[in-house]
């Protein structure tokens, strides 16, 4: 039977232990970090589902939005918006449906390969990203305000060798 060495509470592993309302030491400080970083993480994105929310679009709809936005007017096919998304979801087609819906996203057929639809940012989804542009990047910069730029790029350095 294997044992789990527990990691000795540090102020840090307190915190954590008291927003999870956890009564016993974490296993590991891998594990310690794993529910850290997930914590952290719906923290930061409920603060933008909020925001995103006062447009009426939810945080993956607003992904997709900005994917379109960012691929020019040719477009990209729903399988490539997914491989684009910052949080990979099966649903891509639903999500991009409800755009349509909106009247911010249309699909169009390829001209050489009537097979290929793409799906394209409209003018309407254009101004949406537009008055979202301002309080999203407010957003960022009071999300990361307790951090120095330096820190600011340890944390990047960090999580790209994490991932």
């Amino acid at each position: 039977m294997t044992t789990v060495e527990e990691v000795p509470i540090s102020k840090e592993s307190n915190r954590l232990q008291r927003e999870l309302k956890q009564t016993k030491p974490f296993g590991s400080k891998e594990q310690q970090a794993f529910l850290a970083l997930l914590r952290t993480g719906d923290a930061c994105k409920l603060r933008f589902t909020e925001l995103f929310e006062t447009e009426g679009v939810t945080f993956q709809q607003y992904n997709v939005l900005r994917i379109l936005r960012g691929s020019g007017d040719n477009g990209l096919p729903t399988l490539e918006i997914g491989e684009r998304m910052i949080e990979r979801t099966p649903g891509v087609t639903r999500i991009v449906d409800r755009l349509e819906a909106k009247a911010l996203v249309a699909r169009v057929r390829g001209t050489s390969d009537r097979r290929q639809v793409c799906c394209r940012i409209t003018p309407l989804g254009h101004e949406l990203l537009a008055r979202l542009d301002d309080p999203t990047a407010q957003t960022d910069r009071a999300v990361f305000e307790g951090l120095t730029p330096e820190e600011l790029d340890e944390l990047l350095r960090l999580l790209d060798a994490v991932r």
